[in-house]
């Protein structure tokens, strides 16, 4: 396996031999996608719940607990992942999150408690997610000019977007096959595997490297100084930033969670309809994250992250008055707007690293990300809400206003946004 002959094991980088430096960022970027596809096997958990055995006795609230976990976890983690993925290196931080999330998954499969999943799952598992997650993002984009930092963003994390495809199904077939507790075995050594094989990829340029073709467009001008951690919380644009993201999450989760639900009692879908369009979802999810990336390349990360936000809000409207009809017609006008809510939503967990980068620097790109991200762990508290109001109501109607609101707040604060001045950073 080749390695890059500039860092340390840990993936650090040191200085570069004198001569040219061989640019490996699309080594490094390929690999972070490929970490975040083999993370993305927290999107499965809809069908590790289903295989749980009607002799374990858990009720549905009990299954719901490991998978809230798992995402609270994840956020919180970010921040000390990014802390350490800055300071010792995204190779170390990567495959500590391969192993954690692989260890979690085998312990789930020796217990039969909902306990014993919360601690598996939820906090072992969801603590890996982030140590993962946080390592993939900013090692690729430091090897690129920031005229390229949304597309590079959004090729990486859209593998977390895109496991949808492949997880679900393949965690059922495992089950069937093999029973859940095996296949839980299966999945943990294999996953623990995969990530640590591609996490030896990862590797920050040397100081001092210069992208090629690194001059910035109007669009993208990045910060002249990077930011002390502390420094982002004296900067009224993270509370700007972190209560759009917390909004544009919040929404959209609130919807997504529900979505082969509303597919089926709003629009007559059948079951297995209803249930493809999970993957529909996770099509539109990673393709978004790219698209708008690179859509804000060109245009900025405002008018993208305005764009998008807006036109979810439509969306959810546009939703809301699906009806049963034709069950052709009735699957086709639900799937493609699946797909543009998978999107619209992918969209943020590109376009607020690249923001970060923007406004923030690169040198503590992974704690100040972190920090941010936590607003999708607060957003994701949101997600029951739909629920809560159909079982009040026996309509989702509400639930879509309320998360079309949402939207349309978020865009019009997103209007507000710039970066905040050098002198802040706190060096």
């Amino acid at each position: 396996m080749t390695v890059n002959p500039y860092s340390s094991p840990s993936g650090v980088a040191s200085k570069p031999p004198a001569g040219r430096v061989k640019n490996l960022g699309w080594r490094v970027t390929f690999a972070g996608l490929g970490i975040n596809l083999a993370l993305g096997i927290l999107y499965s958990w809809s069908v590790i719940k289903e295989g749980v055995p009607k002799d374990w006795s858990w009720t549905q609230e009990q299954k719901s607990w490991p998978y809230a976990a798992a995402c609270l976890v994840f956020s919180l983690v970010m921040v000390p992942a990014g802390l350490m993925q800055d300071r010792i290196g995204p190779r170390f931080t990567a495959s500590l999150g391969g192993l954690l999330v692989g260890i979690g998954l085998i312990l789930a499969s020796f217990v039969t408690t909902p306990l014993g999943y919360i601690l598996g799952f939820g906090v072992l598992a969801g603590a890996g997610f982030g140590f993962g997650y946080a390592s993939a993002t900013p090692p690729a984009v430091k090897w690129f000019p920031s005229a390229r930092t949304g597309l590079i963003a959004g090729i990486v994390v859209a593998g977390f977007g895109l496991a949808g495809v492949y997880a679900a199904p393949l965690t059922q077939w495992l089950i069937d096959l093999y029973g859940l507790q095996r296949a839980l075995q299966i999945l943990g050594g294999a996953f623990l595997v995969i990530v640590v094989v591609l996490a030896q990829l990862l590797a920050p340029p040397p100081p001092g490297f210069v992208p090629g073709g690194a001059s910035t467009t109007k669009t993208t001008q990045p910060v002249k100084r990077d930011f002390q951690p502390l420094a982002l919380f004296g900067t009224w644009q993270f509370y700007l930033l972190w209560f759009i993201y917390f909004c544009g999450a919040g929404a959209g989760l609130m919807i997504i969670s529900t979505l082969t639900k509303i597919a089926g009692s709003q629009a007559g879908l059948t079951k297995p309809a209803a249930t493809s369009l999970v993957a529909v979802l996770a099509i539109g999810n990673g393709f978004g994250r790219v698209a708008a990336g690179a859509l804000s390349d060109r245009i900025g990360r405002k008018a993208t992250l305005c764009l998008c936000l807006g036109f979810q809000a439509v969306v959810f409207l546009i939703l809301s008055r699906a009806t049963t009809g034709s069950p052709l017609a009735a699957y086709m006008v639900v799937a493609a707007l699946s797909a543009l809510i998978g999107a619209n939503y992918g969209a943020n967990l590109s376009l607020f690293p690249s923001v970060t980068k923007d406004y923030y620097g690169l040198k503590n790109f992974g704690v100040n990300y972190g920090l941010v991200f936590t607003a999708w762990g607060a957003g994701s508290l949101l997600a029951p809400m739909a629920g809560k109001i159909h079982d009040a109501t026996a309509s989702y109607e509400r639930a879509y206003y309320i998360a079309a609101g949402l939207l349309i707040v978020a865009a019009l604060a997103a209007l507000g946004l710039q970066a905040p001045r050098s002198k802040e950073a706190g060096r």
